[in-house]
């Protein structure tokens, strides 16, 4: 199916602290529930958000994937056993971990914040064997583009800072005025849309904040914002070209 949607109710949840860190995922662990399970070199994504109260997620291991956070709004504090200490971060920040032969981190989301924290699978059998890395990137190191209606920001793409290991990955937020819209849908590749805030239709139905949108198989994404939306993109290969550790598990 060319266009997938996954709304709130259809994903994964979870929750850390008795509370009051609150999770929806897209993608999910396989013991989660949700619809969608991995694909491409996309392995996890998670959307965390606080209310009213900051809370941490303690010190925990990863090996081989790269661990991203994209702070979508408020502020994070970042400790890992690389860096050995804490590391603010800010609305627009991104964070990547590549976990290389292991670390450990940890986290914590100040009140009435939200981040995105998504695996990217860079091919296990190299990256298990390198030592980790990390690099933080601020959110003016990273170049938008204004046309009529819409700012676009790349994150991971032309002239980004941001380096992955994981193979043809792009990453872009867009902001969207009312009024109709498409996004072009390259044709080896997997575009995952999430929809950060507002709200906009597409064939007739309501997609609000929270939804998850797969596509791929057509040349574009038509849709209409009802109020100005911000929505969060990225593009993988249909393909990659090692076996990635969900089809060595399958």
């Amino acid at each position: 199916m060319p266009v997938e949607i996954f709304n709130k109710n259809q994903q994964a949840s979870g929750s850390f602290n008795n509370g009051e860190i609150l999770e929806n995922k897209p993608i999910g662990f396989p013991q989660d529930g949700g619809q969608l399970k991995p694909y491409s070199n996309l392995f996890y994504w998670a959307h965390a958000w606080t209310s009213s109260k900051k809370s941490t997620i303690g010190l925990h291991p990863h090996q081989g994937f790269e661990i991203c956070s994209f702070v979508l709004k408020g502020n994070i504090n970042h400790f890992d056993t690389k860096q050995n200490k804490w590391i603010p971060l800010k609305e627009g920040d991104v964070q990547i971990i590549r976990a290389g032969n292991g670390i450990s981190h940890a986290e914590e989301i100040d009140n009435n914040s939200e981040i995105f924290q998504i695996w990217f699978d860079p091919n296990l059998s190299k990256t298990l064997k390198i030592s980790p890395s990390y690099d933080d990137y601020k959110s003016n190191q990273f170049e938008t583009y204004v046309s009529e209606k819409i700012l676009k920001k790349i994150i991971k793409g032309s002239n980004s800072p941001m380096k992955m290991d994981t193979e043809n990955i792009l990453i872009n937020e867009y902001k969207f005025d009312s009024g109709d819209h498409k996004i072009k849908i390259n044709p080896d590749s997997i575009h995952s849309l999430f929809v950060i805030c507002g709200s906009l239709t597409y064939n007739d139905s309501t997609i609000e904040k929270g939804t998850f949108i797969k596509v791929d198989d057509i040349s574009e994404i038509n849709f209409k914002v009802i109020e100005s939306a911000k929505i969060f993109e990225i593009i993988s290969p249909k393909e990659p070209s090692y076996k990635t550790y969900s089809n060595m598990r399958n």
